[in-house]
């Protein structure tokens, strides 16, 4: 992790001067994905070889292999089956990134071979399509013409070149992603953080909604609003069978729909497994067809986000259970109402949202009514301020099923449970175990955690604001009166022998007549405080 860290802050030096980090990220995701599938192809070759990494350790060794299997004709059309069959693309040998970087650190790179790599391999395969187009080589932000656009792409190359992106120990998208939003957010914006959530607040929402589910075969999981699709990708870590998970996600931004494809493709999963869609999730639903609903629904939406709220909307079987629109300044509850929709009967959802949600009265207060008179909200969790890029402000994640026989909500207050770090907070596996066994065990737990009845909730006006529910107030330590008492008498008494023993000093003082009129008017306040 901290060679990935200094290497991007390194490469990102070359970029800082010429963009702003919401454009040069786009740059660096980009290429280290293409190094990823380039490397992995080089390995994937020695395999197929028959041959051993030790003995093929270097990407050198491994591309001088490569040339030479393809320069045998018999085997040619063999290899490169093979490794459409098992990797999904091939790279030509001129076009691999360890080829290109290479050619940097001799000055003699070629910004059109880069380009021609990219162009080949997304008119090749249908997955690439469109995944580099954030990398924009003719930018004049890049330099004011071809050779000083050259100069700062070679740069680049052999700074990101040395990165072991194959034995990189996580996710190295989302890493990489974290890094460059944590260490640049003041440029990029509030915004900066919009399409990531912090790794350690992933694998909670994973765990809950994974659990109780685990032995499924066949496990779907589903995020509308899916940013850089770490959240959806965490779930199969704790299933029993994480090969057969089947992704479904939709995303609104471009630029981010590409950066959750990538990250999907490094984790491995088959194009066939992967169902994702750049589109508005409100303004029309999908998906429509089969399936629609899904074992697990992972959501962190913008929040407080605008929309249309038409009252067409009105007739829309996502909305029309409930009576009201979420507000056109907030919404909030209509990614929740969406995602819930889309969530199976025997499923588990879990959303990010502002504590706004659960108090706030109007259109908002008649939904979540609505839903507590269901039995659809299972546990509100309140998570500590400052954990996501770009906003302070403490959030809750809702997490909610279908068919409950019980109406009761458990209420977790986890908002002072936390590490502090110098720019973010962050969870510690510790604070992650407790909210997850709290959950689990659905018991009151004192100042942590309490289970509300429906009644409880009904007396509350159908408030879900945590503090009416989890007391997390300390009684002060008594105070024993006599003892203060006795201290008071002890420091009167010190005061005064103090006060007397510095009259008698400043009345021995040997003094002449220009200080004569401060010394007696030092004497008549000892004097007039007896």
């Amino acid at each position: 992790m901290a060679d990935l860290n200094t290497r991007l802050f390194s490469a990102a030096d070359n970029l800082r001067s010429k963009m702003d980090a919401s454009e040069y990220k786009n740059y660096l995701l980009g290429l280290i994905f293409y190094k990823y599938l380039s490397d992995k192809l080089l390995e994937k070759v020695v395999e197929i070889a028959d041959e051993s990494l030790e003995e093929y350790s270097t990407q050198e060794n491994q591309t001088q292999l490569y040339r030479n299997l393809l320069a045998d004709e018999e085997i040619k059309s063999d290899l490169i089956e093979t490794l459409v069959d098992t990797l999904g693309y091939d790279i030509e040998p001129d076009y691999l990134f360890s080829v290109l970087a290479n050619q940097a650190k001799q000055n003699t790179f070629q910004l059109n071979d880069l380009s021609a790599a990219f162009t080949n391999l997304s008119s090749k395969y249908d997955q690439f399509n469109g995944l580099f187009d954030d990398v924009d080589l003719r930018s004049k932000k890049l330099g004011s013409d071809d050779q000083q656009r050259n100069i700062t792409i070679t740069e680049v190359l052999k700074k990101l070149n040395d990165i072991d992106v194959i034995r990189h120990d996580g996710d190295v998208i989302g890493d990489a992603y974290e890094f460059l939003i944590s260490q640049f957010a003041s440029e990029a914006g509030k915004k900066a953080g919009e399409f990531y959530t912090p790794h350690q607040v992933s694998v909670m929402m994973a765990r809950i909604v994974a659990m109780g589910q685990e032995d499924k075969k066949l496990f779907s999981v589903y995020d509308p609003t899916m940013g850089s699709g770490s959240l959806m990708l965490n779930v199969r870590n704790y299933i029993n069978h994480p090969d057969s998970v089947k992704y479904h996600g939709q995303e609104l931004n471009t630029t981010t729909f590409n950066l959750a494809k990538m990250n999907l493709i490094l984790h491995g999963v088959d194009k066939e497994d992967m169902r994702l869609r750049n589109g508005d999730t409100l303004n029309k639903d999908w998906p429509t067809d089969e399936p629609y609903t899904f074992d697990s629904v992972l959501m962190n939406p913008p929040y407080s986000a605008k929309w249309s709220s038409d009252d067409t909307f009105l007739d829309d079987s996502r909305f029309n259970r409930y009576g009201k629109l979420a507000p056109k300044s907030k919404a909030d509850f209509a990614f929740l109402l969406h995602g819930f929709y889309h969530l199976k009967e025997t499923g588990t959802m879990a959303i990010v949202l502002p504590h706004g949600v659960l108090f706030r009265g109007a259109a908002e207060g008649v939904i979540r009514k609505k839903l507590l008179e269901d039995g659809s909200i299972y546990a509100v969790i309140g998570m500590p301020a400052n954990l996501f890029f770009g906003t302070s402000i403490p959030t809750t994640v809702i997490i909610l099923k279908k068919n409950r026989n019980m109406r009761d909500v458990l209420f977790i207050d986890a908002s002072k449970e936390f590490v502090k770090g110098k720019n973010q907070n962050k969870l510690s596996d510790e604070n992650i175990d407790k909210i997850v066994e709290t959950y689990m065990k659905r018991e009151n737990v004192g100042q942590y955690a309490y289970l509300a009845s429906f009644d409880d909730i009904k007396e509350n006006d159908f408030n879900l604001n945590i503090p009416r529910y989890v007391d997390t107030f300390e009684e002060e330590e008594s105070v024993d009166m006599a003892i203060i008492g006795s201290t008071i008498k002890n420091i009167r008494k010190q005061k005064a022998e103090l006060e007397s023993s510095l009259y008698d000093i400043i009345s021995s003082l040997q003094y002449d007549e220009e200080n004569a009129e401060w010394i007696q008017g030092a004497l008549e306040v000892f004097n007039r405080g007896k």
